[in-house]
């Protein structure tokens, strides 16, 4: 009977609520430079329940709970043809992939028929989206456990103009 009760206490311990409340999304990408030269990078978010700390990259904060989001600013240069993301890397870039945990972002250049600003598409998780506005947002949505969504501000679906 005391090997069925410890048996039943480390089940309902695993499935705890605060067991639930971790998680560490390493966010592995690569971004492309001007030059054409390539390189990989990490930027990821965590939560430490116990130790109340928030990690955004390579920084932790202490926090009494998880924020609701964090927003990743995405500015096209003034030629339109290289972009700037703080959070990746203190200089331009051409184009990046960044995983981030079931989430996959992508930035690319394309030859489009029609202009469209910067000439680049950038994908979520399958669908495209083109720049509205010369700066536009990643905004990652956090729930207790997890990441909720992503959604994208200053995007439209269709080709945006010039």
């Amino acid at each position: 009977m005391q090997k069925l009760t410890h048996l039943l206490a480390a089940v309902f311990l695993t499935i705890s609520p605060l067991s639930y409340a971790d998680f560490d999304f390493k966010g592995p990408g690569e971004l492309r430079f001007p030059t054409g030269v390539s390189d990989g990078f990490y930027f990821g978010f965590g939560w430490d329940e116990a130790a109340k700390k928030f990690r955004i990259g390579p920084k932790q904060y202490t926090m009494s709970d998880i924020p609701d989001s964090y927003s990743i600013a995405i500015t096209l240069s003034k030629d339109g043809s290289n972009v700037w993301i703080q959070e990746f890397y203190q200089g331009l870039i051409e184009e990046f992939q960044w995983q981030l945990g079931n989430n996959k972002l992508t930035l690319k250049k394309g030859d489009f028929g029609k202009s469209v600003k910067g000439n680049y598409v950038l994908t979520l998780n399958g669908t495209e989206y083109f720049f509205e506005r010369n700066n536009i947002s990643i905004d990652v949505v956090f729930d207790n456990a997890d990441i909720k969504h992503i959604k994208l501000e200053g995007v439209i679906k269709n080709m945006g103009t010039k």
